[in-house]
C-alpha cells in the first residue's frame, strides 16, 4: 500500500482575493476559529499535512515533494474541514475530484498516473474563506467546531470562584496555565475557550464565542462580544466585537475594533477606533487585490483588515472597510484613506514609501521581545512585496 499525503494546495485567486492578509503566507496559515486552517486539518487527519503555495514570491514556503508512485490528495486550503468532508476525501479513489458548485475541493492521484476521471459534486454544506471578511463573519460557527474537536473528551482545568458566569459552565475550558480573575463570562451565545498560559484580567466582560490563544493575554476591563478570535501572544484591550487576531498583535489600550481581521505582529496604538458601519447603512465595499479595485461585501458591518507588521498611532481612525497592506506605518489625525499599500508612511494627509532597511530594523526590535527573529526567508518575501506593492 502506499503512502498517502496531504498537501494543502493554495488557488491563486482564492490566495489574491485574501489579500493583504496571505501577501506573506499561505492560506492556510490563516487562523478562524482556535486555530490555523492547517491545524484544523491535521486534527481531522490525524497527521501531519504539507504545503504548496502559488505565489512565486512564497514557494520558499513550500513543504511537499514529489515521490514517483506516491499517492497525493490536493485539498484546496481555503476550505474548512468536517467529519463528513474528511470522510468523503478519504474514500475518493484515485482520478476522482471532489467538487462543490464549481468550487474545487480536493483531488486524489498518484504521481506517474495523474489522470483525472471522475468529478464528485460534494452535497453537504461547506465552509471556504474565499475573502477576508468571511473570517470574522464566519467565525461564529468554526469557533463552535473547534471547540467540540479541540475539548472533546478532556477536563478544563478549574475556574477561580471570583468570576461572574452567566449560561452553560461546560461551555468555558481553560488549558493548562490559563487564569481568569475578577471577570463575566457569558456562554449563552458560544464558548470560551482560554488557551495555555493565557489569561483574561480583572473587570473584564466576555459574551462568547471566545478564543483566548495560547499565551495571550487580555488587560484590565476588556469588553469581548461577538464571535472573536485573539491569537496567540496578543495582547488586547478596550472594546472588540466579532474580530480576529492572528496573533502576535498588541491593541493594548481603549478604542473598538469590530468586525475586523488583524495580521501578526501588529499594534494599535491607544484609541485606536475603526468604523464598522456606514452612516447610511449600506453595503460596505472593500479595496480587492485581484480586481486592484473596490468590491461588495455583501455585508452591512466590515470594518479593518490589517496585513502583517503593520502600526497606527495613537488615536488613529479607520473607516469602514478599510484595507491596509503589510509594514505600514499610520499615524495623525483625520481619516487616512481605505486602502492603504504596503510600506506606506504617513496618515491622511499623505504618505511616502516607508525604507526597507527601517521597517526591518523595527521588525527585529519587536519580535526579540518575543524571542523570534525575522529570518532571511522572510527577508525575501517582504524584499518582494516591497518592490512590487510599495508607493511611489
Amino acid at each position: 500500500m502506499t503512502k498517502t499525503n496531504f498537501i494543502l494546495s493554495d488557488h491563486y485567486d482564492n490566495w489574491l482575493n485574501l489579500n493583504p492578509l496571505t501577501l506573506t503566507k499561505p492560506v492556510s496559515a490563516l487562523r478562524i476559529g482556535i486555530t490555523t486552517i492547517q491545524e484544523k486539518w491535521e486534527s481531522f487527519l490525524g497527521t501531519k499535512t504539507q504545503l504548496k503555495t502559488c505565489a512565486p514570491h512564497l514557494k520558499s514556503l513550500d513543504t511537499w515533494e514529489q515521490h514517483l508512485g506516491e499517492t497525493y490528495i490536493f485539498i484546496n486550503a481555503c476550505i474548512i474541514p468536517s467529519p463528513e468532508l474528511v470522510s468523503s476525501i478519504l474514500n475518493l479513489k484515485e482520478g476522482e475530484s471532489l467538487y462543490q458548485e464549481g468550487l474545487s475541493i480536493a483531488s486524489k492521484i498518484i504521481i506517474g498516473n495523474q489522470s483525472f476521471e471522475k468529478e464528485i459534486q460534494y452535497p453537504k454544506e461547506l465552509i471556504s474563506i474565499q475573502y477576508p471578511w468571511d473570517i470574522f463573519s464566519k467565525n461564529e460557527m468554526i469557533l463552535k467546531q473547534d471547540f467540540e474537536q479541540i475539548t472533546k473528551g478532556r477536563k478544563s482545568q478549574p475556574l477561580s470562584s471570583s468570576n461572574t458566569i452567566i449560561g452553560p459552565h461546560e461551555f468555558i475550558f481553560l488549558e493548562e496555565g490559563a487564569k481568569v480573575e475578577a471577570s463575566n463570562l457569558n456562554t449563552d451565545n458560544g464558548p470560551i475557550y482560554i488557551g495555555k498560559n493565557a489569561e483574561i484580567m480583572e473587570g473584564s466582560s466576555i459574551r462568547g464565542g471566545l478564543a483566548l490563544c495560547d499565551s495571550a493575554s487580555l488587560k484590565l476591563g476588556t469588553k469581548i462580544y461577538g464571535a472573536t478570535t485573539i491569537g496567540p501572544h496578543s495582547k488586547i484591550g478596550g472594546e472588540v466585537n466579532n474580530s480576529v487576531v492572528q496573533g502576535y498583535t498588541n491593541k493594548g489600550h481603549d478604542g473598538f475594533l469590530g468586525n475586523s481581521v488583524i495580521g501578526e505582529w501588529c499594534n494599535l496604538g491607544a484609541d485606536t477606533n475603526n468604523s464598522n458601519l456606514k452612516n447610511n447603512y449600506g453595503i460596505v465595499s472593500v479595496y480587492n487585490y485581484n480586481k486592484k479595485a473596490y468590491i461588495t461585501s455583501n455585508l452591512q458591518f466590515v470594518g479593518l483588515i490589517m496585513g502583517d507588521h503593520s502600526k497606527c498611532g495613537i488615536n488613529t481612525m479607520f473607516n469602514t472597510g478599510t484595507v491596509v497592506g503589510v509594514f505600514a506605518n499610520i499615524f495623525g489625525g483625520d481619516f487616512p484613506p481605505k486602502y492603504i499599500p504596503s510600506f506606506s508612511w504617513g496618515g491622511a494627509a499623505g504618505f511616502t514609501p516607508y525604507d526597507l532597511d527601517k521597517a526591518f530594523e523595527v521588525a527585529d526590535k519587536v519580535m526579540e521581545r518575543r524571542g523570534i527573529r525575522l529570518g532571511a526567508e522572510d527577508k525575501e518575501i517582504l524584499k518582494h512585496i516591497h518592490s512590487t506593492e510599495t508607493i511611489t
